[in-house]
């Protein structure tokens, strides 16, 4: 059974935000870091995308920010990607605005100036790319000095970006007494150097991943024909509520798109091509419901995390198994089930049979046209 937010010690205008969003018991990573983090340790969390590590850090530090100066915010979490920073401060905004506390995403690809207004105006918690971070602090519009709360999510992914070097120099500037929150799906290597030099006698918590796991999800391969494609996935799309869609080409996925909303569909394409400021509204929409459908390149869908998505469709095969339980992991998070449907044209036929062999997955490969019953309820075909 897992623990109330109350018995983990979150104040209870917290835990009535958290309760008017439906989220009532704690996943396994914030029922050990929480009490940790709201006594002050260095807590070092080992938990992947999906686990709840959000609301692990950012509740508890919510209660524990004081209130800063402009330009001088008293919390700093340092993020890899620009999208992962605007999720951040979007999950966790509703409970800062019910304990007062003033919450930024800073990052490149956004108006520098209005940032700097944002942190001339007061911020008390900034969600930071460390780019960014390092511009502004050069700039003199962003000072560390009163930090007393450093987060370093995602630090394996930080890594693998060749990030960690301005990670470094932001963690050598944050001079005073403070806590020191890191999070990784790995904990070993430049890793664990990261949390020798940086923490001080840190409580160390690792959770079995309640993210992407191939057991909840259901695989199933349809046999497509070229003219038909886009009507086939406008067919799978009407029968859910939320779809993320794989292509292999940002034209690709900009040109499916375009048909899907010709067929009536909602859908938007999101890759590296875009603005910034497109790429995030067409990710809120589709977060909102206000969209039915993303379609994504690999790249770009690096940063999106979305809970609830209940299809994954492989538009164009992933070029292999990684890549396949990468793009399938957007469905089926934190313990939940979800569908990955892989489309296969006649030329694609027997580089799909290699990479079922390569997952385990043994299945046939149903043909199907956009007409059949059976895409309005997925099920049918995994019976």
């Amino acid at each position: 059974m897992s623990a109330t937010f109350e018995s983990l010690g979150l104040d209870e205008e917290v835990v009535h935000v958290l309760a008017e969003r439906g989220i009532t018991a704690s996943f396994a990573i914030q029922e050990v870091s929480i009490p940790d983090i709201l006594a002050g340790k260095d807590v070092c969390g080992k938990a992947r995308t999906g686990s709840g590590k959000t609301l692990a850090f950012g509740l508890p530090l919510l209660q524990l920010l004081p209130r800063a100066k402009p330009g001088r915010p008293t919390g700093i979490a340092l993020v890899p990607t620009r999208e992962l920073a605007t999720q951040v401060r979007d999950e966790l905004t509703p409970a800062a605005h019910a304990k007062g506390i003033r919450i930024a995403a800073i990052y490149g690809g956004d108006k520098i100036e209005k940032q700097i207004k944002h942190l001339k105006d007061g911020v008390d918690f900034a969600v930071c790319t460390p780019g960014r971070a390092i511009d502004l602090i050069d700039r003199g519009d962003l000072s560390v000095a009163d930090v007393s709360h450093v987060v370093i999510d995602e630090a394996d992914r930080m890594a693998d970006m060749g990030f960690m070097p301005q990670v470094e120099w932001i963690l050598r500037n944050v001079e005073g007494r403070h806590q020191t929150l890191l999070f990784s799906a790995t904990l070993d290597g430049v890793v664990d150097g990261l949390i020798r030099r940086y923490q001080h006698d840190p409580v160390r918590h690792e959770v079995e991943s309640k993210g992407p796991s191939m057991e909840n999800m259901t695989h199933i391969f349809l046999h497509v024909h070229e003219m038909d494609k886009s009507k086939v996935v406008a067919s799978i799309i009407s029968g859910v509520d939320r779809t993320m869609i794989f292509t292999a080409t940002k034209h690709g996925a900009d040109r499916l798109a375009h048909k899907l909303e010709d067929q009536g569909v909602q859908a938007r394409a999101i890759h590296g091509d875009l603005r910034q400021n497109l790429r995030e509204r067409s990710l809120s929409d589709f977060m909102r419901g206000k969209v039915a459908a993303l379609v994504a390149t690999d790249v770009a869908a690096r940063g999106i995390h979305v809970d609830e998505v209940d299809v994954v469709v492989h538009y164009d095969p992933p070029s292999d198994q990684k890549n396949y339980v990468h793009r399938s992991g957007r469905t089926a998070r934190a313990g939940e089930t979800g569908i990955v449907v892989t489309f296969v044209l006649w030329n694609q036929e027997l580089e799909v049979r290699r990479l079922q062999k390569r997952l385990k997955l043994e299945q046939p490969m149903v043909e199907v046209f956009s007409n059949d019953p059976r895409l309005g309820d997925l099920e049918k075909f995994a019976g």
